[in-house]
């Protein structure tokens, strides 16, 4: 019985899972916290991993692992493999006023023809999440930091790096190989510097992708900086540092290319073209499986790839799970009263309606905009009208995104609702009000980890089959949400959505 790890490397926490490769059971798991902060040394994220694997039984007896993460954020390596500085995570803002800049450069100073062009280049118009607008930010604010770099990576890619065995001088076994860098394209494509549609820089048949370093040299003002090799998806990225994970394996545990996070989720719940998943974690995503991606010119959908080939697209917003944590502070109560507290009160709030961006915002691109709460009257100033105003408008984000996915001509055949949020009692019976679609309910599960571990199965097989595919791994439905569309929620919300 083989098995394989897949590990999440997210923003708040570490959570690896050890399964059968032929089956998909869950053999043993185990997690570690990661720091708050929209800024983090890489080096917690390692201690998180390490502490991880202690607390999942070890890995010593994995025959393949891979790595999902958090997308976009930007890890600086100088010459000897050291973190130049705290790695800026996507949701790290600092740096809207790069992606406006970059987006004028490339239009020739018009900025809607810098949109079209960016969305047409990689897929996705800047936002402050992606990779090129930190650079931009690192060459500006930081040159001294910007001269040392040597190497640019992301998260998931760091990790796989480390768990080679590489890293800086005298604290590695492997030493500071930055050409061992690896990447798929799922997490390439989200830098804004990658087009995961041309093809490939060695010219393969039957590969995609290319770095486009004429727009690293655009943001970063200079394009000699070493870029992780672009796995295809079934293709290792070596083997794991026997001190590490595989040590009782023969021939040690296969690395996987890895994947960003929205992909590792997408390949967990084993998507295909018409399903959309709609998550609610830190932040909220909704994505979809497509053959080919997108170039949405208003920036309203990100075309990136998914980890099996396919595109993916997303509609992203920095306003989620924290939206319910918001609201729970401001009532002062728990999870449960929240959900009693929204559900006595009517669909729509009588008109109480908040627009959540309380962190600023992504979709829109409003990075420095602020919550509002609109129809405050003495009827609407109760706890619940409150609590079902925040609930509303979180998910009224989200369907905003669903529809900019129709807009573009996604196919919308399956609706799956996941993340910790969709366990809510409140979230469940309101989605449906507010998407007006049937949404059906996953088991709970660690979706970005376990498609890392589908990954490395798939991984696994094919070292042996060249021509394997993806393990089917069955993922299990524990509710069906009937449609119960109530458009005053959706009506309200738009009327006000703009008013910041």
């Amino acid at each position: 019985m083989p098995l394989v790890a897949g590990v999440d490397t997210s923003t708040q926490s570490c959570k690896i899972v050890v399964r059968d490769a032929e089956t998909g059971a869950l053999v043993r798991s185990g997690s570690a916290q990661h720091p708050d902060g929209t800024e983090i040394h890489p080096d917690h994220w390692w201690t998180a991993f390490t502490e991880a694997a202690r607390a999942a039984g070890g890995l010593d007896d994995v025959a393949a692992i891979a790595v999902g993460g958090q997308q976009h954020g930007l890890v600086a390596l100088d010459a000897e493999g050291n973190v130049v500085r705290d790695a800026l995570l996507w949701n790290d803002t600092r740096s809207a006023p790069a992606a406006e800049d970059l987006i004028r450069e490339l239009g020739e100073g018009d900025r809607e023809t810098g949109a079209q062009r960016w969305a047409d280049a990689t897929g996705s118009v800047l936002v402050a999440s992606l990779t090129i607008t930190k650079l931009r930010w690192l060459r500006d604010a930081e040159p001294d930091n910007a001269a040392r770099v040597a190497a640019v990576a992301l998260p998931h890619d760091w990790l796989t790096w480390r768990i080679a065995g590489y890293g800086p001088a005298g604290e590695s076994p492997l030493g500071p190989d930055l050409t061992a860098l690896c990447t798929d394209r799922s997490d390439a494509s989200g830098t804004g510097y990658y087009d995961a549609e041309a093809p490939a820089d060695d010219g393969a048949p039957g590969t995609l992708g290319a770095y486009r370093r004429d727009l690293l040299a655009l943001g970063f003002g200079r394009d000699d900086v070493v870029l992780p090799r672009v796995l295809a998806p079934s293709e290792p990225g070596g083997v794991a540092h026997p001190s590490v994970a595989g040590s009782a394996v023969e021939g040690g545990a296969l690395l996987g290319p890895g994947a960003g996070d929205n992909a590792g989720a997408s390949l967990g719940l084993g998507m295909g073209p018409g399903d959309i998943a709609i998550s609610i974690g830190t932040s909220g995503v909704v994505s979809a499986v497509a053959p080919r991606r997108t170039a949405d010119g208003s920036g309203a959908i990100n075309g990136f790839a998914d980890a099996t080939g396919n595109a993916l697209m997303l509609a992203v917003t920095l306003n989620a799970a924290r939206v319910l944590d918001a609201a729970r502070t401001v009532l002062d109560t728990d999870f449960d009263g929240l959900a009693r507290l929204a559900l006595s009160a009517p669909p729509g709030a009588d008109g109480l309606v908040l627009v959540p961006y309380l962190e600023g915002e992504r979709t829109p691109n409003r990075p420095d905009a602020t919550g509002t709460l609109h129809g405050l009257r003495l009827a609407t100033s109760t706890r619940e009208h409150l609590a079902r105003a925040y609930v509303e408008g979180m998910l009224c984000g989200l369907a905003d995104g669903l529809d900019a996915l129709r807009a573009q001509g996604v196919p919308v055949e399956r609706v799956m609702l996941i993340g910790g949020a969709a366990q809510s009692p409140a979230v469940q019976e309101i989605a449906p009000q507010v998407f007006g679609v049937p949404i059906s309910i996953p088991a709970a599960g660690e979706y970005v980890a376990d498609g890392a571990a589908r990954q490395a199965a798939w991984v696994l097989a094919a070292a042996s089959d060249p021509d394997a595919a993806a393990p089917s791994w069955s993922t299990s439905v524990t509710a069906t949400l009937e449609a119960d569309p109530r458009p005053v929620v959706r009506e309200q919300y738009a009327a006000v959505r703009d008013l910041v």
